[in-house]
């Protein structure tokens, strides 16, 4: 991705997904505002906060406990101290480490939650995330132990924990201390404020940053399966007609139409001959626009409420420094991310479903209208020794198979926990984790099927059934961008290079679609 010039401020607006896609993928840097109302804003919460704990002597998370233990009172000698052991206690999850791009976006989904300015953090925190993004010193974030409520607590104390110079990051490519990497970027190590530690680990950041970059990957995949289709489409010579704008007018789903029109525009149907014998083709093919447009659809729902969470402030309690008042309550809670992550992957499995049916009529000859078995493209002397797509299409069953097993809800698996203070919660950070799972099996599905659709589409051309200049623009694009990368199979060849190669292209999204 190349650097844009521009940089995403934190502080002046509301964030949208490709902000934070752009910093995860270090296509823009971060800054926070410049304008004075947001330094003021950020200052009137820390001061009041300060003034109040000094004062009454009773705030939770700031004099008392956490959580369960919210009734126990901190001494005033403990109270600065109090930050540091919550970062610490929670240092205990475990699982694979989130890779780069997704700690970029946990951390800036978490400074974009605390520039609201109710949080009564300081602009010393702010500008220190800043830093972090900006040298590049990303914490080793488990993926494992945060039930979405209160908030992702595990995982974001490695955030906090590396503020303060405390665990691992990784540096210029290498695994270091936080402290050895604070000090060659010349950070010094924050002394966390009394709310710091809560209001760092406190929220939804991490559930939500996994939430915008798997809604940008599924995006792209909406379009792919769309563009998928059409190829199928063209390989089967299915019928256009059940693409038509006059048919999708009267369900006028949104995602539906779209869809629809899209693979119109494939495939030009005007010029694209129709010899099959069947009036209607199978749904795989007649009902692809209600099939994706169910995920467009959810896209598009899915777009809002990630954005509102995005932009919200998630912890607790609330500090309004302008009312100078202290808002307890449960922003924490991730059941607004948990039930868009668990409608996404239902939808992009659903995809999946849909792809494999439609490659499985490619490959097998009873269902084809003429295609080779397999869609193998060798030579008739050595076809009875080669497969073709054979073991491609058991892959893509595999992957489906497991794609539609995660479709379970994890929201509806609320544990009760923390002593039964945390006595429900969102398990919105699993529920991300599985929407990101099904949609890496429902991209290799994706690769493997674009792979096929040519195939097919070339095979009719050797059958001198289809002539190139009969293939829209669009079409012809995508075909040479795939044989870029994997040539026609005309004798069996071990092809995990060439999909792995075409699934790195399709999750660097450099594939020309939509």
């Amino acid at each position: 991705m190349t650097v844009n010039a521009s940089k995403v401020v934190f502080g002046d607006r509301n964030l949208n997904i490709e902000d934070i896609v752009d910093v995860a993928f270090k296509g823009r840097g971060v800054s926070l505002s410049e304008q004075p109302q947001f330094a003021k804003r950020i200052e009137k919460g820390a001061d009041f906060l300060d003034k109040l704990w000094k004062e009454e002597g009773i705030i939770y998370g700031v004099t008392t406990g956490y959580g369960d233990s919210c009734t126990v009172s901190i001494p005033a000698n403990l109270v600065e101290e109090l930050p540091h052991q919550l970062t610490r206690f929670h240092g205990c999850g475990l699982g694979k480490h989130f890779d780069t791009s997704e700690t970029r976006a946990i951390i800036a989904t978490r400074l974009a939650s605390l520039s609201r300015g109710v949080s009564g953090v300081s602009m010393e925190l702010l500008e220190n995330l800043v830093g972090l993004l900006e040298n590049d010193i990303l914490p080793r974030i488990p993926e494992e132990g945060s039930v979405g409520a209160s908030g992702d607590l595990t995982p974001l104390s490695y955030i906090a924990a590396a503020l303060i110079g405390e665990r691992d990051v990784v540096y210029k490519g290498q695994v270091t201390s936080a402290a050895v990497a604070l000090q060659n970027a010349g950070i010094k190590p924050i002394q966390l404020k009394p709310k710091e530690g809560l209001a760092m680990m406190n929220g939804t950041a991490v559930m939500t940053a996994i939430a915008c970059l798997t809604w940008k990957r599924a995006d792209y995949l909406c379009q792919l399966a769309t563009r998928i289709t059409a190829m199928v489409s063209i390989g089967m010579q299915g019928n256009a007609f059940h693409f038509g704008e006059a048919l999708h007018a009267v369900k006028p789903h949104p995602g539906q139409v779209l869809c629809a029109q899209r693979v119109r525009q494939d495939l030009d149907s005007q010029r694209a001959p129709r010899n099959s014998d069947r009036l209607q083709d199978r749904y795989s093919l007649r009902c692809a626009p209600h099939v994706i447009g169910v995920l467009q659809d959810t896209l598009e729902w899915a777009r809002g409420v990630i954005e509102i969470e995005l932009n919200s402030a998630n912890d607790n309690p609330i500090i309004d420094g302008e009312e100078e008042r202290v808002l307890h309550g449960g922003h924490f809670y991730g059941g607004h991310i948990a039930m868009v992550m668990d409608s996404l992957k239902a939808a992009v499995a659903n995809v999946a479903d849909l792809l494999d049916r439609q490659l499985a009529q490619l490959c097998d000859y009873k269902f084809n209208n003429g295609l080779p078995y397999n869609l193998s493209g060798a030579k008739a002397d050595v076809l009875p020794i080669n497969h073709g797509f054979k073991a491609v299409q058991i892959g893509v069953s595999a992957w489906t198979a497991e794609a539609l097993k995660n479709t379970m809800p994890a929201s509806v698996f609320s544990r009760s926990t923390e002593s039964h203070n945390q006595d429900k919660v969102s398990m919105g950070t699993i529920a991300a984790r599985d929407c990101r799972r099904v949609i890496e099996l429902t991209e290799q599905v994706a690769v493997a099927c674009a792979f096929a659709s040519v195939q097919a589409i070339e095979l009719r051309q050797r059958q001198q059934q289809l002539d190139a200049t009969e293939l829209s623009q669009s079409i012809q694009k995508s075909i040479t961008e795939i044989r870029a990368i994997s040539p026609f199979l005309d004798s069996d060849r071990p092809l995990e290079a060439e999909l792995r190669e075409g699934l790195n292209a399709v999750r660097l999204q450099l594939w020309t679609l939509y």
